[in-house]
């Protein structure tokens, strides 16, 4: 098992995630969070003073997938989450020991 986080532009969210659901994704976890890499970040101007902001909200999504299914998953995402822009976002991947739902006990695949 792979568990892939992916950080996103939070406008592409909706596009991955349909993606996602549409090739067999059955559940993943969704978190605002905010980061600065090689876009760092912009200055505005608020009620006539400047001040800059590097840490920009983004999304990430973490899904916990059979190992076999994380080059389709990969694909989807980059292909969804693409604007040809600085901070289009990144992709982790993971390896996973085991997963255990506490409901009915199950473990490893089972579980997903």
């Amino acid at each position: 098992m792979r568990k892939i986080d992916a950080i996103i532009r939070p406008d592409r969210l909706n596009a991955v995630k349909e993606a996602l659901v549409q090739i067999g994704v059955k559940g993943m976890t969704v978190s605002e969070v905010f980061g600065c890499g090689l876009q760092k970040g912009h200055t505005s101007v608020y009620r006539g003073q400047e001040y800059k902001i590097n840490l920009l909200p983004k999304v990430k999504i973490e899904i916990v997938i059979p190992a076999g299914m994380v080059q389709d998953v990969v694909t989807v995402i980059k292909e969804q989450a693409y604007s040809g822009k600085i901070g289009d976002g990144k992709i982790f991947i993971y390896p996973v020991e085991n997963v255990y739902r506490i409901r009915t006990d199950e473990s490893g695949i089972a579980a997903l």
